[in-house]
């Protein structure tokens, strides 16, 4: 069903079973699951599909190694098993990535670690290798039932000096396990709109189409036309992300604040030295300050981030000059023999974390597992499901999750 088509039968019948707001990743993926259900179900995206927190992902699709010291057990779990899937189902744009931890200590976050998984305390710290040892092998116990990838391995100084020279020669150790990345997110997230559309014809979804309130009732406002229609769901999905909290304004759900994002700045950089350096692999390594940065080649170039600072307003959020700096000085840490020059940094994005409200001084801490929170109607209105948190790893499962509540 073409977009005059919709739009058309809308006019004719504005009545429609669901109607999810939010063309991103988890939208998609909860109008995917409720359309193959045979539900009524319609999709509003205000600007391109995809084009929000979906497509400014760091790229890797990866259980979450750090979550473990949150004691996240279950997210990990359920985003290697997704991680998987998709490198079965996706191998056209999801594909396996060795990711190497250069390792500088010991003993060295032992009892930081231990604290701040009992919840004692809330900064971050370096971690030695027996810590991050312990974590990769219970990366590879949650997935001993299907051996996808390879389990991890341990390197001497000499060794991990061999194959990255140009590493800091203060490292110790090196660990390199096997994680996955997606060269174009963007493209999965259009196909299986597409591929749902293909299967139930009858699904239907419009892009550049915002959703707002007019006195009691939703409308669509195409962005295209200019024409404001109708709509009347029985029931409306949130699937806006970082955006929930705006949305929910938007169309008179009675909410209180439930997002807390952060933004998530990245810099693509054209150094050939820097992309050699890497050896193919990604590079996940701790700045000095003990936040986590990531570094792997990606489409010729290679892709550096990232930082992790609270935002009010998804629309608003920007690389800045102080992030572009933070990420560059942590480049000179890892690699201080390699010089990036401001000419190198060819792009320049910023993704905005769609995690729920908290009050923690450090955003590292807030869970990054998703759940969905009901909102009741107010008159006439009906009520809202909304989509909390989530990574693009787990798109699949949240769908599932958001589907099985809807039903």
């Amino acid at each position: 069903m073409n977009r005059i088509q919709t739009i058309a039968g809308l006019r004719e019948n504005p009545n429609v079973d669901v109607l999810v707001i939010g063309g991103g990743i988890n939208g998609i993926s909860v109008f995917r699951e409720l359309a193959l259900q045979g539900v009524d179900v319609l999709l509003a995206e205000k600007g391109d599909y995809c084009s929000g927190a979906s497509a400014a992902l760091s790229r890797m699709v990866h259980g979450g190694l750090r979550y473990l010291e949150n004691g996240e057990f279950k997210l990990v779990r359920e985003s290697l098993l997704e991680r998987d899937r998709l490198l079965k189902n996706a191998p056209h744009y999801v594909a396996p990535l060795p990711t190497t931890v250069p390792i500088f200590d010991l003993f060295s976050g032992m009892a930081n670690g231990a604290v701040r998984f009992l919840g004692l305390s809330r900064r971050p710290g370096r971690r030695g290798a027996l810590v991050i040892k312990t974590g990769l092998a219970m990366y590879d116990f949650f997935t001993a039932a299907r051996r996808v990838v390879p389990t991890h391995k341990f390197r001497s100084r000499a060794e991990t000096l061999k194959v990255w020279p140009a590493i800091n020669p203060a490292i110790r150790n090196s660990a390199t396990y096997y994680d996955a990345w997606v060269s174009h997110p963007e493209r999965l997230g259009t196909e299986m709109l597409r591929d749902t559309m293909k299967e139930k014809p009858s699904a239907r979804a419009l892009n550049y189409a915002r959703v707002s309130l007019n006195d009691a009732s939703l409308v669509l406002n195409d962005g295209l036309s200019g024409e404001t229609i109708d709509v009347k769901p029985r029931l409306v999905v949130n699937a806006t992300g970082g955006w929930i909290d705006l949305t929910n304004s938007a169309i008179g759900a009675v909410a209180p604040k439930l997002m807390g994002g952060t933004k998530g700045s990245h810099l693509i950089v054209d150094n050939r030295e820097l992309h050699d350096a890497l050896d193919g692999h990604m590079i996940y390594y701790e700045n000095e300050d003990g936040r986590i940065c990531i570094l792997f080649p990606y489409l010729g170039n290679v892709l550096v981030g990232s930082t992790d600072i609270r935002v009010d307003d998804p629309d608003q959020a920007r690389c800045m000059d102080d992030e572009r700096q933070y990420i560059l000085q942590s480049l000179s840490f890892v690699f201080p023999g390699i010089e990036i020059a401001d000419s190198d940094i060819v792009f320049q994005f910023t993704g905005v974390r769609p995690l729920p409200i908290s009050q923690d001084s450090f955003t590292g801490r807030i869970p990054r597992d998703h759940f969905c929170e009901l909102v009741e109607g107010a008159g006439m209105l009906p009520p809202t499901l909304c989509m909390i948190g989530g990574k693009w790893t787990t798109f699949r499962s949240f769908g599932e999750l958001a589907a099985d509540l809807v039903l």
